[in-house]
């Protein structure tokens, strides 16, 4: 479930003259026991509203004042969101003769054309406040008080995040409620610039309008519906004629593959940066510890202590709280029924709030193995807002393959990777001899367009923040360390990162040094665990250039190298930080 909250404004919108009709009521009803919550926004006082509308009861919050009070019908709760008006202030606006006028906790409400003398006044008195216009009301309230600040409030009450609701309104004060919201509807009698900003305007009027709104949400989640805002999409790159390649920021599912050092990480982490930054929650399941550091992120479990679903969820709570579970301290044969439980605690989640809104699985073949039968299973109900991140595409299981309708594959083999792709999901699409690609581009394919395009991978604002720290002081698992072991096994010296690499490589012998360097085992490590292509290129030049064989040489080349990309301590204290 997708749309939780369904956020409507009463007068002109759920109501028609001050009333809301049977039908209306009765989808009300069918949408709070489908499990939807409620929310009504107006620009009305409360007392005022409650004479004309006795059924509060029927909604979880009532956001009252245009923004400035919320109530709590289920506990007859008021809370103020704004201080009330000056004394001062509303004594000289009925001095100056403007009537009717009334006053509500923060707001002072009058109509058209006593706009001219309420300006006026705040004016003279040196106010701060803002005048909010709605079809001829004329309503005074503290700067930042609208409907979208008081939604806010009441979406904190339920724990809801604004990317899972639904508002509907038509008049002007309900441009910023729709604006917060992820999906915006205007009635059929909404001003001109309401319905040409909003996502969908309803066929019917007023309750008719918000009962056809109910009828869909309740029969397909308004899947059907084509986010308009530019904000409602993920830009996945760009293509050699300047057009984005884009997705939904929900409904889709995405694999990202492509051989070790090809840029998955800059397409994984460009995607986490532009839905945390929009304030979509996130929940990465990280088995190598490659997003411990990853912006506005909680980060749970290390090397050393595994991470338990019940922290995972206590984080999750909070909507605007995305949330990285580091799998390094999970066993590698643990990891497929960790991966399994927390799905299976995420889909409950998400029936229940529409969180978390995406869901990253990077090395899922290390999560979702091939030959791991429950893997079909965990996925049984259609997972999506879901991104899957590879090596081996071939090596996940089939029933997940299946499932993916967005497919990008980098790195100087995409080709090779896409056709992975394809042989393991039992796909019999084939790559066309036209596609051409240069170094740097990308392959994507869009399963329901049955197209492949080729784009230039959206870059994240910050390529190297989130490796420098855990490569050069981190700790990555013993899989992905490196081991100084010479040329008869007669070492066991674990690198867990870049800082131990170069404090090892200065104290073994030079037959051990020379040996993995003769092997190229250097460059290796650098591009497949270290992920770093750049640094590889490096090392493999040192391994392959004339002075190789000096070990005191390479080993100054290399090290230099190192502190051109990462910043190495002087001394080993870093290292035990």
């Amino acid at each position: 479930m997708r749309y939780v909250a369904l956020a409507t404004d009463y007068d002109g919108t759920l109501a028609t003259n001050g009333r809301v009709d049977a039908r209306t009521l009765e989808a009300l009803d069918r949408a709070a026991a489908a499990g939807r919550k409620l929310v009504l926004v107006t620009g009305r006082e409360l007392d005022d509203l409650a004479r004309v509308f006795d059924r509060l009861d029927r909604f979880d919050q009532v956001v009252a004042e245009n923004g400035a009070l919320l109530y709590r019908p289920s506990t007859s709760s008021r809370r103020p969101l704004a201080p009330a008006p000056s004394r001062e202030f509303v004594a000289e606006l009925r001095r100056r003769g403007v009537t009717p006028l009334s006053q509500g906790h923060a707001i002072v409400s009058t109509w058209e054309p006593h706009e001219t003398t309420v300006l006026e006044v705040i004016r003279d008195l040196g106010l701060e406040l803002q005048v909010i216009f709605n079809k001829g009301a004329v309503m005074v309230l503290p700067p930042g008080i609208n409907k979208a600040s008081g939604l806010r409030a009441a979406l904190a009450e339920l724990s809801l995040s604004p990317h899972n609701v639904v508002a509907i309104g038509d008049a002007e004060n309900d441009h910023a409620l729709l604006e917060m919201a992820e999906l915006s509807v205007a009635v059929a009698n909404a001003i001109p610039l309401l319905r040409e900003a909003a996502d969908v305007t309803t066929a019917g009027d007023r309750g008719a309008g918000v009962v056809e709104v109910i009828d869909a949400l309740l029969e397909h989640d308004l899947a059907h519906v084509k986010l308009r805002k530019d904000e409602r999409w993920l830009v996945l790159g760009t293509r050699s004629d300047g057009e984005p390649v884009r997705v939904p920021t929900a409904g889709v599912s995405v694999l990202v593959t492509g051989s070790s050092g090809g840029g998955k990480s800059t397409l994984t982490t460009s995607l986490l940066e532009q839905l945390i930054t929009a304030g979509y929650q996130c929940c990465v399941l990280d088995p190598e510890g490659d997003h411990a550091e990853l912006t506005r992120a909680i980060a749970l479990g290390n090397a050393d202590r595994a991470p338990e679903t019940a922290e995972v969820l206590t984080a999750l709570d909070r909507p605007d709280s995305s949330v990285v579970v580091n799998l390094l301290g999970v066993a590698l044969e643990d990891r497929p029924q960790f991966c399994a439980a927390l799905l299976a605690r995420l889909q409950e989640l998400r029936a229940r709030t529409g969180r978390p809104h995406w869901i990253f699985l990077d090395e899922a073949h290390h999560l979702l193995p091939a030959a791991w039968q429950p893997a079909n299973h965990v996925l049984a109900e259609a997972l999506t807002s879901i991104v899957c991140v590879t090596v081996h595409p071939e090596s996940v299981a089939p029933g997940v393959l299946q499932r993916m309708n967005v497919v990008a594959t980098v790195g100087d083999h995409a080709e090779d990777s896409l056709a992975a792709f394809w042989r393991a999901a039992g796909a019999t699409e084939t790559l066309s001899s036209d596609i051409r690609r240069e170094s740097g581009e990308a392959l994507v394919w869009l399963r329901e367009a049955r197209e492949v395009l080729v784009m230039r991978p959206r870059a994240p604002a910050e390529l190297r923040r989130r490796h420098k720290r855990k490569y050069a002081f981190g700790e990555l698992g013993p899989d992905r360390s490196f081991w100084f072991r010479g040329p008869n096994n007669q070492l066991n010296l674990r690198a867990q990162n870049l800082t131990l690499f170069m404090q090892i490589a200065d104290g073994v012998d030079d037959e051990t040094w020379l040996h993995h360097l003769r092997n190229r085992d250097y460059s290796r490590w650098l591009a497949d665990c270290v992920k770093d292509s750049e640094l590889a290129t490096a090392a493999a030049a040192i391994e392959s250039e004339s002075f190789a064989a000096d070990a005191a040489q390479s080993r100054a080349r290399l090290r230099a190298a190192i502190e051109e990309h990462y910043t190495l301590p002087a001394d080993s204290a870093e290292t035990s930080r």
